[in-house]
């Protein structure tokens, strides 16, 4: 429980191992409580499960093996999501919860089977004897904005967008922000009844932005809110973002603009669910009266989305006019490059963002200046392999 954040943005600490905390966590109050795994739990940083819960592991042990094993684990490591999910799926129908993570190029893989699974909670709800099911809840890391070493083939938010546009109303997409904000998913997820939950965040260092007060709030009041450390009254432009680095970036672009344009008026609303045609979860959509409280009804609003960009533009565009909307998100551009390289191909870095206001204000310099420092870092990274801007 974190009470107050002192300083927004200055802390950083790695989302997935807080998970990785809570799942070690849950081993040890629900005996029945299984984690499945293609074979990333390690470099995924969930490796604090290992401390209270043994990896199933049917063959002899090896001394060489650096991972506790025994044939009764209940951390279930096969490269085969397909297999993983059948077996968690079953897990689930007998009343018992289970967590799949993955790497989130990988996940798309089970999207036939998650849509089945779906289909099933539909017509299950229909039928008055049967009880509730825990969710279908699934830890989506090593996303496609952090991709290293791996590269143009370990890059793919595209189960996000199929899932939001599934017209069941029985999917959540959860975007914590930072290590905070995914405690609380966790915690959500494990509450969840006859959904598909998918949450995503960064195994890497994020900076820590919120409390947990103000993680809870985003969940039981439509999952947006204003961010007062980022934000003016009576804003000029209104900035939004879902997803951690997503938010990183469009907090430093309002710092830029608040920089080289002093007078100008901005605001941050974060965005921690989307469900389908809307913000917020399923059971606790943001309403249309709220939407024009925190992005006003008429401020131009600039929306920066971890995945693929027409995912977030066709919700926002159930609350607002298309005109009042520039979204940026993930274009499928990509290779194994550099972090802030892949912004910047995407047009999602920070300046981009920025740049979007010097246009509309007709800042041409202005926009000049954020195009030449990309440029910049573009010749830094291709010549000495790591960005100028952090």
């Amino acid at each position: 429980m974190i009470d107050k954040v002192e300083v927004p943005g200055m802390e950083y600490y790695s989302p997935a191992e807080r998970i990785g905390e809570l799942l070690k966590e849950q081993f040890v109050k629900d005996p029945h409580f299984y984690f499945f795994s293609p074979d990333e739990t390690t470099s995924n940083k969930f490796a604090a499960v290992f401390d209270t819960e043994k990896r199933a592991w049917g063959k002899l042990y090896k001394r060489e093996d650096d991972l506790p094993e025994s044939p009764d684990g209940r951390i279930i490591e096969m490269l085969s999501e397909n297999v993983l999910f059948s077996v968690m799926t079953g897990h689930i129908m007998n009343g018992e919860q289970a967590m799949l993570g993955s790497y989130e190029a990988f996940l798309p893989i089970i999207t036939a089977q998650l849509l089945q699974h779906i289909k099933f909670i539909k017509q299950s709800k229909q039928i008055k004897w049967r009880a509730p099911l825990p969710a279908i809840n699934l830890l989506s890391t090593s996303t496609c904005w952090r991709q290293d070493h791996n590269g143009f083939t370990h890059q793919s938010p595209a189960l996000i967008s199929t899932l939001l546009s599934v017209p069941s109303n029985l999917v959540n997409c959860i975007f914590p922000v930072d290590d905070v904000a995914a405690e609380e998913a966790f915690y959500y997820m494990l509450a969840s009844r006859d959904v598909v939950n998918l949450t995503t965040f960064n195994k890497i260092k994020m900076p820590r932005f919120i409390d947990s007060h103000h993680a809870k709030f985003l969940f039981d009041n439509g999952g947006a809110s204003l961010y007062k450390f980022a934000s003016d009254d009576n804003p000029d432009f209104i900035f939004t973002a879902a997803g951690d680095i997503a938010t990183r970036e469009t907090i430093e672009a309002i710092k830029i603009l608040r920089q080289d344009m002093p007078g100008l008026r901005l605001r941050f609303v974060g965005i921690n669910a989307l469900s389908y045609r809307a913000i917020g979860t399923t059971e606790n959509k943001l309403s249309q009266k709220k939407f024009d409280e925190l992005f006003t009804t008429d401020r131009p609003i600039i929306a920066n989305f971890h995945g693929y960009p027409v995912a977030l533009e066709s919700i926002l565009e159930n609350y607002a006019a298309a005109r009042r909307l520039r979204v940026h998100g993930f274009y499928e551009e990509g290779s194994t490059t550099t972090p802030f390289e892949m912004l910047r191909r995407n047009a999602c870095s920070r300046y981009d963002l920025a740049m979007d206001v010097a246009k509309v204000l007709g800042r041409g310099t202005l926009a000049k200046k954020y195009e030449h420092i990309l440029k910049e870092n573009h010749l830094h990274a291709v010549r000495y392999g790591e960005d100028l801007i952090k």
